[in-house]
């Protein structure tokens, strides 16, 4: 079947049951984009018609077998002016396969089909402080606008809400969802991507990535809004670069309006050789392979996928207490777990803990990382499969 045809209604039975998924883009580069594209991958090898609902899905998943994307535009390449067509085609596929009892599922409030709500992310439990010019805070703070009506009236009326950690169901009880429609389930991984490497590994993914040297510490996430905690994190790094025993580097891997601000004052500063900016990459596993720690320093995080990658790879990591993939810290762990993520002084503590302990905490990590990666991304699939049937 081509891509965006739509198919003839056929009686599906239990197990063969319709089911469209809707979200914005169906890739394997990270966070809700890597948990529907794993979703979608397993419906279609389970033999169920599965009607993807998106802007952007990976090659691989749009050519697969029983896969039907229903291409949607994305106007100015702005997911705010891609938002109304989303929502409009995800009701028009619903009231398609509903026909024979097909289920949809919707990640918060991008689509008002309210059915099964995976929900990602919860607009209601943060308010971010949009930096940069008065038309990108404008953008902002209607795009949020829009998302905290659009998310209120979604989940309150679906009929089953998943929630990807306890810290978001709890949100999600808060906003007025029925606890007893609430399922958690947590995310899963590839473990053949996301694996503890040995020494040699270590050093050689080390040398071709050019980052052989010092210890490194990894940062992964967006430099467009103060949401992931790198200010926090450079006020502390500042601070400890200014030891002459400081002997760790920083890696930071992600993109954003504020990348160049964060290049430029690091080359004010003096320590622009101690803060490596790699920008976007493809290439996490290799990059976290070289590396010896993660810190997260997150003001709110429904979960934290990257996080989880790292553990998975044999990274210990210092996440904020409240995020929700501390969930899984075994107590073992807890010691890494920023109470604060304002707190440049806690952070710098955390970090000096880390380095006077890294190969105790690297050998619990290892621990941790054989029980995550169990849990594959088929597991967590399964799990909802079952959920939604």
């Amino acid at each position: 079947m081509t891509i965006g045809q739509t198919p003839a209604a056929p009686c599906y039975t239990a197990h063969m049951q319709a089911t469209a998924i809707v979200s914005g883009d169906f890739v394997r580069t990270g966070g809700m984009d890597v948990a529907n594209y794993a979703l979608a991958q397993r419906m279609a090898e389970r033999g169920m018609s599965t009607h993807v609902v998106a802007h952007r899905v990976a090659d691989d998943l749009a050519n697969t077998t029983g896969v039907v994307w229903h291409r949607v535009p994305k106007p100015l390449n702005s997911y705010l002016c891609g938002s109304p067509f989303l929502d409009l085609a995800g009701q028009r596929v619903a009231r398609l396969i509903g026909r024979s009892a097909g289920r949809t599922v919707v990640n918060g409030g991008n689509c008002q089909v309210h059915d099964v709500n995976w929900v990602h992310y919860v607009h209601a439990a943060f308010e971010p402080q949009p930096q940069g010019s008065p038309l990108r805070r404008a953008k902002a703070v209607l795009e949020r606008s829009l998302n905290l009506v659009r998310e209120r009236t979604a989940v309150r009326g679906a009929r089953l809400v998943i929630a990807n950690s306890e810290r978001t169901r709890h949100d999600l009880e808060r906003l007025g969802v029925d606890g007893s429609r609430i399922r958690t389930v947590y995310y899963g991984i590839d473990p053949s991507r996301f694996a503890p490497a040995d020494e040699q590994q270590r050093a050689e993914s080390g040398t071709a990535l050019g980052l052989a040297g010092r210890l490194k510490v990894v940062f992964v996430g967006g430099l467009g809004d103060r949401r992931k905690g790198f200010d926090t994190l450079y006020a502390a790094w500042r601070q400890l670069c200014a030891r002459s025993t400081w002997d760790c580097d920083l890696i930071v891997i992600g993109q954003g309006a504020d990348l160049n601000r964060w290049r430029a004052r690091a080359k004010s500063d003096g320590i622009e050789d101690r803060i490596r900016f790699l920008g976007f990459r493809s290439d996490v596993p290799a990059i976290l392979a070289a590396c010896d720690a993660l810190v997260a320093p997150t003001r709110y995080e429904a979960y934290g996928l990257g996080v989880h990658e790292a553990l998975c790879c044999g990274l210990p990591a210092i996440v904020s207490a409240d995020a929700g993939v501390a969930e899984r810290f075994p107590a073992e762990l807890t010691e890494l777990l920023l109470q604060d993520p304002n707190s440049a002084e806690e952070l710098l503590q955390r970090l000096d803990h880390w380095r006077g302990n890294a190969e105790r905490l690297r050998a619990s990590t290892i621990q941790l990382a054989a029980t995550l990666r169990r849990r594959t991304w088929a597991t967590m699939a399964d799990e909802i499969i079952s959920l939604i049937a």
